[in-house]
């Protein structure tokens, strides 16, 4: 079971609700099954209802997990007005075959944070489906 410390959560959420009605878009830094920090990052998309991660921020997170041992391990962005369950974008979009999601709903209060799972990734299609990975959370 995947390990997520508390603060991870409470980032990604706080900037589900500052960037609300848009969403939100980081990266998610740990090693192995434990996932120890959240990177927001700027959501570049030219809609409110999608996500883009800008590049130069995610090459940054990449080098600042570098330097402090650490890996890239997935990916989070906020739902928020559906619920906290992969869209057909997200499945579309999904290319990092060893990297979760962690999908914050602001719809719910307190919102709702599930991780996912890609698979069946076929070079540039995209992930064939989605499978929800439980977690608990632990103190950082």
């Amino acid at each position: 079971m995947r390990r997520v410390h508390g603060g991870v959560l409470r980032v990604a959420v706080a900037h589900a609700r500052d960037a609300a009605p848009a969403e939100c878009c980081g990266l998610l830094l740990g090693m192995d099954d434990t996932i120890v920090e959240a990177v927001p990052a700027r959501n570049i998309a030219d809609r409110p209802t999608r996500f883009e991660i800008d590049p130069k921020d995610h090459l940054d997170a990449r080098r600042t997990a570098r330097s402090r041992g650490l890996d890239v391990v997935g990916f989070y962005h906020s739902h928020p007005h559906s619920a906290a369950s992969p869209s057909a974008t997200d499945l579309a979009e999904a290319y990092y075959p060893d990297l979760v999601h962690l999908i914050v709903s602001l719809v719910t209060d307190p919102p709702d944070t599930r991780l996912f799972r890609p698979v069946g990734l076929t070079g540039q299609a995209g992930a064939r489906n989605f499978v929800e990975e439980p977690f608990v959370t632990v103190r950082e």
